[in-house]
C-alpha cells in the first residue's frame, strides 16, 4: 500500500504565521532638522532599529524603513513624531524615543503628535526654562487632568514622571498669573532607616526630604527666580504637619510620596482645599514607609473612598510608563512581578 503524503498545504499549516514584511517610504520637507532627527552616525535610527526589529535606510530628505508590517508602522510614527518634536523647537534624547516607540503601540499615540489638527491643540507644559510634552501614554491622560480635574491622585512607581509633571504645572500656572502660589509638601518619613536628629533649624531639618521637591522647581525655573519667589511667599515647601489649620486658596497645592502619609493626615490635607485651587497628591501604594504598611496609608484610604467623586482624577501609572533608564522600567517590573 502506497505510503500517503501530505500536501504542500498542509505542510505550511504546520508552520507558525510569519509576520507579513512590508517597505514604506518617508519624505521630510525640513532638511534641516535631519542631522539632529537621525543622531551623530545615525544613532537614533539605530536605536529605533534594535527597538522594533526593522532596517533603515537614509538617502537624502527621504528614509526607507523594511521590516515585519506592525514594526514598519510603529517606526515610521516614531520617526513622524520626532520630526514634529524637532519642528516645535524640542530637544531628542534617547529617553524621548524610547518613550515615543513605547507609545507607538498605543492608539493614544497621535493625539501628542504637535501639528497634528485632528488631534487638537498639542499637550505640553511651558516653563522657564522648557516646554514638556508626554513621554507614555499615561502621562498624556495626566497631563491633561493636571489642566481640567480640581483633585488629581497620581499612584504609580518612582520615575514616571508623577511630581515632575506636577510641578511643571504648578510652575506654568504661576507664571501666567493662574495662582498666586505654589505649596509643595512631603510627610518627613525615613524610608527604612534611622537618621537620628538632624543639626539645624526648622528648614534645615527638613530640607533633605523635599529635596525631590527643589529638584524639580530647578529644572523648570531658574535658581535665582526659585529663590526669589520662596523669600516672597509664592513658593511654599514645607512638611504636611506644617498645614494644619490653613485654607489653602489661589494655590496650587501638591503631596509628593503621600503613600507615607495616615488617614488622619490625609484627611487634614484634602480638607486645607480651597477656592480657585488644584491639588495634586502623588505616591508610590507599594512604597510605604510608615508602620503598619500599605492598609495603614492615607493615600490607599483616600482613593478608595474619593475614587469617582466629581472633579476628582485618578491616574495610575505602571513600569511601562518609566521614563528613566529604560532598566529602570524592567527592575519594577521584576519587582512587581515577585511581589504580585
Amino acid at each position: 500500500m502506497a505510503r500517503k503524503t501530505a500536501r504542500p498545504a498542509d505542510v505550511t499549516a504546520l508552520r507558525p504565521d510569519k509576520p507579513r514584511r512590508t517597505r514604506v517610504e518617508i519624505e521630510f520637507d525640513d532638511t534641516s532638522i535631519l542631522g539632529t532627527l537621525f543622531g551623530e552616525f545615525d544613532a537614533n535610527l539605530v536605536q529605533i532599529e534594535n527597538r522594533l526589529g526593522v532596517y533603515i535606510s537614509a538617502r537624502g530628505n527621504r528614509v526607507q524603513i523594511e521590516g515585519p508590517e506592525d514594526s514598519v508602522a510603529r517606526a515610521r510614527e516614531v520617526l513622524k513624531g520626532l520630526s514634529e518634536r524637532l519642528a516645535q523647537g524640542h530637544d531628542l534624547d534617547a529617553g524621548m524615543i524610547n518613550s515615543l516607540i513605547a507609545m507607538s503601540d498605543e492608539p493614544s499615540l497621535d493625539a501628542i503628535v504637535p501639528g497634528d489638527t485632528d488631534a487638537g491643540p498639542p499637550i505640553m507644559i511651558r516653563t522657564r526654562k522648557k516646554t514638556i510634552v508626554p513621554r507614555s501614554a499615561a502621562q498624556i491622560e495626566y497631563m491633561r487632568a493636571l489642566t481640567r480635574s480640581d483633585m488629581i491622585f497620581a499612584l504609580g512607581p518612582a520615575g514616571t514622571g508623577k511630581t515632575y509633571l506636577a510641578v511643571a504645572q504648578a510652575v506654568s500656572q504661576l507664571i501666567t498669573g493662574s495662582v498666586q502660589r505654589l505649596i509643595l509638601s512631603r510627610p518627613a518619613v525615613e524610608a527604612g532607616e534611622r537618621l537620628g536628629f538632624l543639626p539645624g533649624d526648622m528648614k534645615e531639618k527638613v530640607d533633605p526630604y523635599l529635596r525631590p521637591i527643589y529638584d524639580a522647581l530647578y529644572d523648570c525655573m531658574p535658581p535665582e527666580q526659585v529663590e526669589r519667589r520662596i523669600a516672597s511667599g509664592e513658593i511654599e515647601i514645607a512638611p504636611i504637619a506644617f498645614m494644619r489649620g490653613r485654607t489653602l486658596a489661589d494655590a496650587f497645592v501638591i503631596l509628593d510620596e503621600a503613600q507615607n502619609t495616615t488617614p488622619a493626615q490625609m484627611k487634614m490635607f484634602l480638607t486645607r482645599f480651597g477656592q480657585n485651587s488644584r491639588m495634586v497628591v502623588c505616591g508610590d501604594p507599594k512604597q510605604v514607609d510608615i508602620p503598619g504598611g500599605d492598609s495603614h496609608s492615607g493615600l490607599a484610604d483616600a482613593v478608595n473612598r474619593l475614587e469617582g467623586v466629581e472633579g476628582i482624577g485618578v491616574i495610575r501609572f505602571g513600569a511601562g510608563d518609566v521614563v528613566r533608564h529604560p532598566i529602570v522600567g524592567r527592575i519594577v517590573e521584576a519587582y512587581e512581578g515577585r511581589d504580585g
